[in-house]
């Protein structure tokens, strides 16, 4: 069983719709107790990144989802639920799950003198390239979640912040958008994509499909 996790702030009905269309069995829930005992979590999200761990806090779901990850389950964030899993952001100067060592930005690329890049908008939305980052020592083989996927395809997007990882040998794929940006991540089995699979057709269903036989 596949347990979305409703915290009020996902886009909850097509990330579960998607999924179903995909063979898998869904639950929305937001009980910790479900939670802690799905086989796999999917942390959607769209919002304030502060706004978000009070609510994930309000209702009890911090330890089940540290639970989840710490004992390998499989873990896919969506957006808001990569963000999240960052040790602080400078969104609401807020902290994060403390997941991954780093945090999250707000781009900056407006604020350069050396560089015009007044044809981007703040927040970053619709379609872009992703790349993908060579393997390290530390991760061998290609990300599973990316079985299928051509390299520099391109997904969608809405985001205004991004993850940036202390540890670079979590990024699985980069995103140019007047910077670099760590648009996916990805250590042992947690995943979590800055882009929106459920909105990025059939190679978003692929990724989705990837993580559902994980």
């Amino acid at each position: 069983m596949i347990v979305v996790i409703d915290y009020g702030m996902g886009n909850l009905r097509s990330v579960s719709k998607a999924l179903e269309s995909l063979g898998a069995s869904v639950r929305v829930s937001s009980d910790p107790n479900e939670v802690a005992a799905a086989s796999k979590v999917i942390l959607p999200g769209v919002g304030a990144f502060g706004a978000a761990m009070d609510e994930l806090k309000r209702r009890q779901l911090v330890e089940p989802i540290k639970t989840v990850i710490g004992g390998g389950k499989p873990y896919l964030g969506i957006c808001l639920g990569l963000q999240l899993l960052f040790e602080h952001s400078e969104e609401g100067d807020a902290a994060g799950l403390g997941l991954l060592r780093g945090a999250v930005k707000r781009f900056a690329f407006h604020s350069s003198p050396t560089t015009d890049h007044s044809s981007l908008k703040i927040p970053h939305m619709g379609w872009n390239q992703v790349q993908r980052q060579a393997t390290s020592d530390k991760r061998q083989g290609e990300c599973p979640l990316l079985s299928g996927i051509p390299d520099k395809s391109f997904f969608y997007f809405v985001h205004s912040y991004y993850g940036a990882p202390q540890d670079r040998s979590v990024v699985a794929l980069e995103t140019e958008y007047g910077e670099r940006f760590a648009s996916m991540v990805w250590e042992g089995r947690l995943f979590a994509t800055q882009f929106h699979p459920e909105k990025s057709q059939a190679l978003g269903l692929r990724l989705l499909k990837n993580f559902i036989d994980v």
